[in-house]
């Protein structure tokens, strides 16, 4: 099945000043370094790491909010059109993104009705008198009473105003969801019902998830393929259950390690230090300054994603050698 939504060797480079007065100077921070990934249609693809890795710059590159230094993004195999061209704005309908903060993504001043409706306007689809009567329709469709049409954002919950923002994202029937940290910022009695609705449209409408999120705990019960950033690369990436059953990487061995289940009597894995900053990435293998396999070659070449036995891609030169030495 040919990808909806394909990142190819995705850059995004920054030029960051560096010191101050006489010893200022200037440094490249990369955001994403050498990103490629694919989502198939009615897929959802979770994106993990620590904060800072570039998963929220990845899903902007994604949308095409903002332009990679290199590579390109491709949607239905066509290159994706530069932002704010015509192409683009007619693309971006098909589009969305979910927001990890619901009332910050609101306008306090505007009923959440009207907020609905405006992509509709935005895009000039339907008429006016239509609008009113769509903007219902899918407020239902995610659970919001039409009472509540007139209602501002601060007179809902922070689980109803998730769902206003999902219906705003869902009006003008898009094909991917982008939901940066959709639930990181709701109580855990509503993450599952976000969570449950998300699964349920997915279900019905065969809407495809770009899901990043730093909880492995969601991205397991959401993702068909999960993907592992740090420091703005990929370092393994592939079928959800696989990684999280049997995690290759040694950094996805210790974030996997930290999810906590029942009864599981597996050590958990402590990383030493803080990762280093993309403005100053190590040569080598930006994990081995915290890794415990670290060799002279992890320091002076940069793996690559390699293909494993079980399809899986992973970027660590002793990924092999080190696969039984690591708790499982």
């Amino acid at each position: 099945m040919s990808p909806l939504l394909e990142a190819v060797d995705l850059h995004r480079h920054y030029s960051v000043r560096t010191g101050g007065g006489l010893f200022a100077g200037k440094a490249v921070l990369r955001a994403v370094d050498g990103v490629s990934f694919r989502i198939r249609a009615g897929q959802t693809l979770g994106l993990v790491g620590e904060s800072g890795c570039g998963k929220s710059t990845t899903g902007k590159l994604a949308l095409g909010l903002i332009p990679p230094s290199s590579g390109e993004m491709r949607y239905d195999g066509e290159r994706m059109p530069a932002a704010g061209s015509p192409a683009w704005r007619a693309l971006r309908r098909r589009l969305q993104m979910v927001y990890q903060d619901p009332l910050g993504a609101l306008d306090r001043r505007l009923p959440i009705g009207t907020q609905i409706a405006e992509p509709l306007v935005i895009h000039g689809i339907g008429a006016v008198s239509e609008r009113r009567d769509r903007a219902l329709s899918i407020m239902e469709s995610v659970g919001l009473q039409r009472h509540q049409f007139g209602r501002y954002p601060h007179e809902l919950s922070g689980g109803q105003r998730q769902r206003v923002v999902l219906a705003r994202a869902l009006i003008t029937e898009p094909r991917l969801l982008v939901c940066d940290e959709p639930i990181s910022a709701l109580d855990v009695s509503i993450q599952a019902q976000v969570v449950n609705l998300l699964l349920d449209l997915q279900e019905r409408l065969g809407i495809a998830y770009l899901f990043i999120s730093h909880d492995l705990r969601i991205v397991r019960q959401v993702s068909h393929d999960v993907a592992v950033m740090y420091l703005g690369r990929i370092v393994e990436r592939g079928d959800a259950e696989n990684v999280f059953a049997r995690p290759a990487h040694p950094y996805t061995r210790a974030l996997v390690s930290a999810i906590p289940t029942v009864g599981d009597k597996r050590e958990r894995i402590l990383l030493g230090g803080d990762p280093p900053s993309p403005a100053n990435v190590p040569p080598g293998c930006s994990f081995h300054t915290r890794c415990p396999f670290a060799t002279a070659q992890c320091r002076s070449e940069i793996p690559t994603l390699q293909p494993q036995d079980d399809g899986r891609e992973v970027a660590c030169h002793r990924v092999r050698e080190t696969a039984l030495r690591l708790v499982a």
